[in-house]
């Protein structure tokens, strides 16, 4: 059987289907907010004087702004992997559907 088969009746499987399916579905609201969060310090910054204000003492909401980035970043890399940890076990199930379609042991 050649590559192109394996991967046929791969993606042929509930699994592989369930996969992309909840991989798009956390991937592209994830990397919406993420730009938005990201590009929204700099549009801010620089065409409107909402983060010029004192947030604390002499620290401005600009400063308060940036460092949330830095907590944003981590906040999605650890749901991020904690999603990809569930995505490993639909690869194995897509991956024994497939091998139990061709009559395979793993």
């Amino acid at each position: 059987m050649t590559r192109d088969e394996e991967w046929i009746r791969i993606e042929r499987t509930s699994a592989f289907k369930e996969l992309v399916r909840s991989k798009k579905a956390f991937i592209i609201p994830a990397t919406i907010f993420f730009l938005v969060f990201y590009f929204g310090l700099p549009v801010l910054a620089g065409f409107t004087t909402i983060l010029n204000g004192n947030a604390i003492g002499s620290v401005t909401w600009a400063y308060v702004y940036a460092f949330a980035q830095f907590a944003m970043t981590w906040i999605l890399m650890h749901l991020y992997v904690s999603r990809a940890n569930r995505w490993d076990d639909l690869v194995d199930r897509a991956r024994d559907e497939a091998a139990g379609e061709a009559g395979e042991v793993r």
